[in-house]
């Protein structure tokens, strides 16, 4: 028997304790929203499951695989390397890789951090990203033709591209000799006291069994993974194996998810965006020194008589364009104004940093007024088709609840 939508709506409202409204019938299966200052969280909202599948409800502190936002919290771990000087944002990233990195369009021009992280570097995504395994050669997807852009030169095109950090990490690994995710354990999430992971192998028990369960048409794709840490949580070699002892540093990176893997809760990606308020501080914890944070927002890139694309190519939601205007070390810029930018899912013309994540069906955001003080953090789950925005090139419910909800 199907129940009529006020008495799923009261449901709801007994299994999260909060007012939601009558959803919509395309309405996420979890949506959760943390507002907060530089002091801490000031609000909270949350609505729906984290697993629909046992009905468990999401609550601010379950772990999410929070997409694309990964990509500003390496950025992170990249500056404190930067500032103990091991690492340099405008050498070639070759002498750290042992090989030698070029577009073979144009092989005198070197490809530095910089370039990686502000998406400039002359990357695609054509060539994959994601699916080397834990002892396969993530060098050998470059060999592709795919994977380059031989219309334009490094530092001259902006273009969004997941395949450069796992390139960032292989940098990370070299000159530390550390596994990418245990190394953002100690540079990162550890002096925070974030129960942060990219992905599971470094994450704890605890914090794995109330992972974030990501659907796509009605099924399970992501982190179903029933109550417990998964027993290999990571791409997995050619053989099928999990054998973390076999890595080898910069061989793999892309395992441990980068570009996109982290898994963090709105309560700990709250304190990430306070540290952002901060300039590199956070409840006494100095992590970067302020022009380190500076450096993060850039911005790198403005959009300017044609040289980026302001969407990211595969993109399955975003249909607008101008979503991406402005950018930095892995730092978007909301509301730049520049001209046929859709870029403020907000509304008010405040400029804004931060990223957005959008993957698996997750739509994420994390974005910080630093003149007002201000932040807020939000996902929801289970967007196979939302409707677009009505002020943005965001769809509607991250304009939503980007502005309040």
């Amino acid at each position: 028997m199907r129940l009529p939508a006020c008495i799923v709506a009261a449901l709801l409202l007994v299994a999260t304790g909060t007012h939601a409204a009558e959803p919509p019938a395309t309405s996420p299966q979890a949506r959760v929203r943390v507002a907060f200052d530089r002091d801490g969280i000031t609000a909270t909202r949350t609505e729906g499951y984290a697993d629909p599948a046992t009905k468990r409800a999401i609550t601010i502190d379950d772990p999410v695989r929070i997409a694309s936002i990964s990509k500003l919290v390496l950025s992170i771990g990249v500056m404190r390397l930067v500032e103990e000087g091991k690492l340099d944002l405008d050498a070639d990233v070759s002498d750290t890789l042992g090989w030698t990195l070029r577009n073979p369009a144009f092989p005198d021009k070197k490809i530095t951090l910089r370039l990686l992280l502000s998406h400039t570097s002359s990357l695609t995504d054509g060539a994959g990203y994601w699916q080397v395994p834990l002892d396969g050669e993530f060098r050998t997807l470059l060999d592709d033709p795919k994977a380059w852009d031989a219309q334009h030169a490094p530092g001259t095109y902006w273009r969004y591209a997941n395949v450069g950090f796992p390139l960032i990490g292989a940098v990370m690994e070299r000159a530390t000799g550390e596994r990418l995710d245990l190394l953002m354990q100690r540079l990162v999430l550890k002096p925070l006291d974030l129960r942060s992971c990219y992905s599971w192998p470094s994450c704890d028990e605890a914090t794995a069994a109330r992972a974030v369960v990501l659907y796509r048409d009605g099924k399970p794709i992501v982190d179903d993974n029933q109550g417990r840490k998964p027993a290999c949580g990571i791409t997995k070699a050619s053989d099928g194996s999990c054998d973390l002892s076999t890595w080898r540093a910069g061989k793999a990176p892309n395992v441990f998810g980068p570009q996109g893997g982290l898994r963090i809760s709105a309560a700990d990606l709250s304190k990430i965006g306070r540290l952002l308020l901060g300039d590199g501080e956070v409840d006494g914890v100095r992590l970067l020194k302020p022009e380190s944070v500076r450096a993060m927002i850039g911005p790198e890139w403005s959009l300017k008589d044609g040289n980026g694309l302001t969407l990211e190519e595969d993109d399955p939601i975003r249909s607008k364009g101008g979503f991406t205007c402005r950018y930095g070390l892995a730092v978007h810029t909301l509301a730049s104004g520049l001209p046929d930018c859709g870029d403020d899912p907000v509304g008010d013309g405040v400029q804004r940093i931060g990223h957005s994540g959008n993957a698996y069906g997750l739509l994420a955001g994390l974005w910080v007024d630093r003149k007002g003080g201000t932040g807020v953090v939000y996902f929801s789950t289970g967007n196979d088709t939302p409707e677009p925005g009505e002020r943005s090139a965001f769809s509607r419910i991250e304009e939503q609840s980007a502005a309040g909800w």
